[in-house]
């Protein structure tokens, strides 16, 4: 198997010899799954404005919504640890419709129990179990693209894929909005179970790439955890980027459930804006997402990843102190730009520099390290956020993601020059 990277983690050549080439639009195989996770997303984003508008109609604390979301962080973080592991033993088409069909039951139980009267402890029960169920879909996710496209292609795709999935990103949270005020955020729970059906229909029809599949027994569980962590403690860039993000995610996970009460609580509106605060920000994840190729081939990976970081903390730092619905929308969409930017160009070099059989556990390893402290991150920042004001927490918050973005260059992660 070829596989060579050179020191500062820039270029490699694709560790698979099979390359598909041709405009990404005539293939037909990641269409579908294009079209399939975009349905998908358009459904989860109605699950991001109508479960943290559950709790806030049934609680009104801010503080009760960053539990949630902490709960839910807490159990991807636990099958991030085993996500790898399994997604390199099994088949990953199946593991992908199975998935999402877990998803399906398991979020279209919440609409069901709600006609009989709000029942908040449900939502402690079912987000986890959806969460640990995405977080294994996620690294599978991760590792099929590759299956799909050539190496040479990875950004452009992963590019397309959060630019179209933030694209219905836009119509979602509108949709969300309008659903929950007219029917209850219930409901809306319910579109969200809905489009995973839908995305494991398609999933269906996709054919990926044939490669081997380890067997589960072949070596330890121990040493297969321990081979993810190993490979990125060995290359430079992924260990820099490990590092930053684990402060990143613990900053900035509770950001959602701020901006909601920002505008819930502290300006005064209805679900209605929220929704459409959500969906204009979602235009700043599609033209970060489609730019994101370009620019990475002009400016290399390590000067894309430290701007948009940097664009992200000057975002948040002005959420908090925004009066008009306007300039919170404009934020949210800076933020989620330089989140797309950063998130695809990460995303992508692993694609690039992991071999095929280590890309599940690799993917697995990096996202349990640098979420692991997550969770508790957004239940500290909303907890701050109740008691403080979102203000200074969003001041603060952002603050320390401009230092972030400054510390990553004394690291191997700013000397990645240009592809």
């Amino acid at each position: 198997m070829a596989f060579e990277a050179q020191r500062d983690g820039e270029a490699v050549k694709s560790p698979s010899g099979d390359v598909r080439s041709g405009p990404l639009w005539r293939q037909r195989d990641f269409a579908v799954f294009w079209a399939a996770q975009t349905l998908s997303v358009l459904g989860d984003s109605f699950a991001l404005i109508a479960l943290p508008l559950l709790v806030l109609e049934t609680t009104g604390s801010v503080a009760r919504m960053g539990l949630l979301t902490g709960v839910g962080g807490a159990a991807a973080v636990v099958a991030a640890v085993f996500a790898g592991v399994v997604v390199d033993r099994v088949d990953r088409r199946r593991l992908l419709i199975g998935c999402d069909l877990v998803r399906m039951v398991l979020y279209g139980v919440i609409p069901l129990v709600w006609l009989a009267g709000p029942q908040v402890w449900l939502l402690y029960a079912v987000l986890p179990l959806c969460e640990a169920v995405g977080m294994l879909f996620a690294v599978g996710y991760v590792t099929v693209v590759r299956s799909l496209v050539g190496t040479a292609q990875l950004t452009e795709a992963n590019g397309r894929l959060n630019a179209t999935a933030a694209a219905a990103g836009v119509l979602g949270p509108v949709c969300a909005g309008v659903v929950a005020a007219w029917t209850g955020p219930a409901a809306a729970v319910g579109v969200d179970a809905a489009s995973f059906g839908v995305s494991a229909l398609c999933t269906w029809f996709v054919r990926f790439r044939s490669r081997p599949v380890e067997a589960a027994g072949r070596t330890a569980l121990w040493r297969d955890l321990r081979t993810g962590v190993a490979f990125l403690r060995g290359h430079p860039v992924l260990r820099s980027l490990t590092v930053l993000l684990f402060g990143f995610s613990f900053l900035t996970l509770g950001l959602n459930d701020l901006v909601i009460y920002h505008l819930k609580h502290d300006l005064g509106h209805a679900d209605g804006t929220v929704g459409t605060v959500m969906a204009v920000g979602a235009l700043g994840t599609v033209g970060g997402a489609l730019l994101v190729a370009r620019v990475r081939r002009r400016l290399g990976f390590g000067a894309v990843w430290t701007g948009s970081v940097a664009m992200c903390g000057l975002a948040f730092a002005g959420i908090g102190w925004a009066r008009g619905v306007p300039a919170v929308a404009v934020l949210c969409a800076l933020f989620l730009a330089g989140g797309a930017m950063a998130g695809t160009c990460s995303m992508s070099l692993r694609q690039e520099v992991t071999p095929e059989p280590l890309l599940g556990r690799v993917t697995s390893a990096f996202w349990t390290l640098h979420y692991a402290a997550a969770p508790i991150g957004a239940a500290v920042l909303t907890w701050a956020a109740e008691r403080q004001g979102t203000a200074p927490v969003a001041l603060a918050a952002g603050a320390c993601c401009v230092l972030i973005a400054t510390a990553a260059l004394f690291t191997p992660l700013w000397r990645s020059g240009r592809e």
